[in-house]
């Protein structure tokens, strides 16, 4: 590492840290926005469904208002899963600046190769 110190290996260790935190984090989400995708095509499926019943048998009231239903929790069920995407997108950037101090950390300089 460009210099010596205690500090600096504290420094390296923090940064370290922190990328393995965000790597986790990163790891959680992106968990959560397959099981939230998986959880919208169920959903998406259900719309159709519904959609054929009406075609084939009429647009009864019950039938009606599940299809409205259906479309109201897939609607919910996208935004929540842009939402994990930006987060998901948010973590990715800051693990790219602890990389660039990690680089900056190891070099000694504004991240060129040691």
């Amino acid at each position: 590492m460009g210099g010596s110190g205690k500090g600096q290996v504290a420094a390296f260790a923090a940064l370290a840290s922190r990328r393995l935190a965000l790597v986790a984090d990163v790891s959680a989400h992106t968990a959560e926005a397959l099981r939230l995708n998986q959880k919208l095509a169920g959903i998406e499926m259900e719309v159709l469904r519904l959609q054929l019943e009406i075609g084939r048998t009429g647009a009864g009231i019950q039938l009606v208002q599940d299809l409205h239903d259906a479309e109201q929790s897939a609607a919910a069920a996208r935004d929540a899963c842009k939402k994990s995407e930006e987060r998901i997108m948010a973590i990715e950037g800051e693990i790219a600046d602890v990389d660039r101090a990690l680089s900056k950390a190891t070099s000694g300089s504004e991240g060129e190769a040691p």
